[in-house]
């Protein structure tokens, strides 16, 4: 008989353990599923020879702003090139930006505080190249 209680008090504790094993292996999914589903929305910048040094830093700040004044914008890192290939075409500045959805990525082109960017960007720009993509 005390064999048989010690056996079933072993029991319980294994289905209990097992159900919140299940409980955080879901959890763990669901955050692997959510960190694997990013658009990227890769920005690079090449400036006018005529761009002063102070003025592409505004520019910086103001793109990286974005982040703070974009709900959309889940995450966002910025660099200038410096690889030794020299194959950047004249692109000095990368951005990434990440969103979890396109219409995240759509409300984002659309937002005043990306147009007010733009407009700010605008006459220092020589040139542009975006590629959007989702993080395989």
């Amino acid at each position: 008989m005390r064999n048989t209680g010690y056996l079933l008090i072993g029991l319980l504790l294994l289905i209990s353990c097992k159900n919140a094993t299940s409980d955080v292996d879901e959890a763990v999914v669901e955050q692997t599923e959510e960190q694997a589903r990013q658009l990227r929305h890769v920005v690079l910048f090449s400036f006018k020879e005529t761009a002063s040094p102070a003025e592409v830093e505004k520019i910086e700040a103001a793109f990286a702003n974005l982040a703070v004044e974009i709900d959309e914008i889940k995450a966002f890192e910025w660099g200038l090139n410096n690889s030794p290939e020299n194959l950047n075409k004249g692109f000095t500045h990368c951005f990434f930006v990440t969103f979890t959805s396109e219409q995240d990525r759509d409300q984002y082109l659309v937002h005043p505080k990306h147009k007010e960017f733009g407009a700010l960007l605008g006459p220092f720009l020589e040139d542009v190249l975006v590629v959007d993509y989702w993080k395989q």
